[in-house]
């Protein structure tokens, strides 16, 4: 199956002071890069969804591996950007949905919602000591749904519509919960 991972990558960083996903983690490694090359390594062809402008972000996914695209309606919220990133990759059988805000999910987190996924799974997504996290698998039949998105909610409507249908695998990754919106949370 060809299942494509959409790497949320268009925010403003405003509450971390601006240029977030290139500072660098205390390895040296920028924090999207961390996001893009646990992806990579769990197999996945990664489609990074970038702001207008944003060349150094941009040339930095692309280095990495992924292809950067440009949102245009990127200002609008992460619905834009996700709908943008899914369209580029319209005719996979799924989506990996993940924020390059989280450097510390595990490749083999990835991988095996992504198993869940080619098995035949619609909606799957990981869990650590009760409470989900990201990313999160859609199946084909979420397209006309992930494509319309809009606004800043994302796809927290699709999952809230159809939680009876998902899919919670139990894992042993704190990075599912984990993301940098601050500074102060690369020192956690």
């Amino acid at each position: 199956m060809d299942i494509s991972a959409i790497l949320l990558a268009a925010g403003s960083g405003s509450r971390f002071g601006g240029e977030k996903l290139l500072h660098p983690l205390p390895d040296g490694v920028a924090i999207g890069a961390h996001a893009a090359r646990n992806l990579i390594a769990a197999g996945l062809e990664v489609v990074a969804v970038v702001k207008p402008g944003d060349f150094p972000l941009a040339d930095m996914f692309e280095q990495e591996g992924c292809h950067a695209v440009v949102c245009p309606h990127a200002a609008r919220g992460m619905g834009a950007s996700l709908a943008h990133g899914v369209a580029q990759r319209r005719n996979a059988d799924g989506w990996l949905i993940a924020l390059a805000d989280m450097p510390s999910i595990k490749s083999a987190t990835i991988a095996a919602v992504v198993r869940e996924l080619e098995a035949g799974r619609d909606l799957v997504a990981p869990v650590y000591k009760g409470q989900r996290g990201h990313p999160v698998g859609f199946g084909k039949r979420f397209a006309a749904q992930l494509l319309a998105l809009d606004g800043d909610a994302g796809a927290r409507d699709i999952i809230a519509a159809h939680k009876d249908e998902l899919m919670l695998i139990e894992c042993d990754d704190p990075g599912i919960l984990q993301d940098v919106d601050r500074r102060a949370d690369i020192d956690r």
